[in-house]
């Protein structure tokens, strides 16, 4: 039985995770953190559900967290992300890393704590946005630079960072189908007098309102036809899903850093 903590587990990500825990096979909800100062520190962690107690209280300290689990689940900011993975590479522990926003830097930080254990790392964790993913990497392959190649997203109006880590993930995954740097031709803004759209650029439309948990679709645009590949996420328990099981599969893996294709087996 895997036992699992969950970093930030006040939050509304946090919520779902332990939740999800509750409810999952082969986990056993084992820890938490909050920031100092919550009214949460000290109690229970599956009472912030309103579930029985399990016996492990939420704790403003993350490393006596890691020291009591077997696997973190991760969905909160980049500091404190990086935070814990020099904590998971100094325990063993596992990490799982829902967090959005890493940069170049943060992403190498990640790289170099997976030498030490193991970490699975992905912008997104639901199985349907990794299969887009890979669908993605295989449409762009097999279209030529004829095909524009634009990424739409929609999210609600409190998220933080645009374009969603999904969309860039989705723009990282068109370029590698042709083979080109994304920082080369991503085209994040259009605003005014921009002249015709540049050959080979990734287009990126961001739009934010509502309570819409996350919609994404790709639409390569060709002579004549249009192919548009689209996800649409209705409950935010699919990424606390997603997560658990990433945590069970890098359970029985050799340290490293890996990614939700390496745990579908989508490469």
């Amino acid at each position: 039985m895997l036992k699992v903590g969950i970093a930030g587990c006040g939050g509304r990500m946090g919520r779902m995770l332990i939740q999800a825990a509750l409810e999952g096979e082969g986990v056993r909800l084992a820890g938490g953190t909050e920031r100092a100062g919550s009214a949460l520190v000290g109690a229970d962690v599956a009472g912030v559900v309103g579930a029985e107690s399990v016996g492990a209280t939420i704790t403003a300290d993350p490393a006596e967290m890691f020291a009591a689990v077997d696997a973190v689940i991760d969905f909160t900011a980049p500091a404190a992300t990086l935070t814990h993975a020099d904590l998971a590479a100094q325990t063993g522990t596992i990490l799982v890393v829902g967090t959005t926003g890493m940069d170049a830097a943060g992403l190498a930080r990640l790289a170099e704590a997976g030498r030490d254990t193991r970490i699975v790392q992905a912008p997104n964790m639901s199985v349907g946005v990794n299969l887009l993913f890979a669908l993605t990497r295989q449409v762009a392959a097999t279209l030529g630079v004829d095909y524009d190649i634009e990424i739409v997203e929609h999210h609600h109006r409190h998220k933080v960072d645009a374009p969603s880590g999904t969309a860039l993930g989705l723009g990282r995954a068109a370029a590698d189908g042709r083979g080109v740097d994304l920082d080369a031709v991503a085209d994040r803004g259009r605003d005014g007098h921009t002249g015709p759209r540049a050959d080979g650029h990734i287009g990126f439309a961001v739009l934010r309102g509502g309570d819409v948990v996350g919609d994404h679709s790709v639409v390569f645009a060709g002579p004549g036809e249009r192919v548009e590949l689209t996800h649409k996420a209705s409950d935010r328990a699919i990424y606390a899903r997603g997560a658990l099981r990433a945590a069970r599969w890098a359970a029985d893996r050799p340290n490293g850093l890996y990614s939700m294709a390496d745990v579908l087996g989508l490469h």
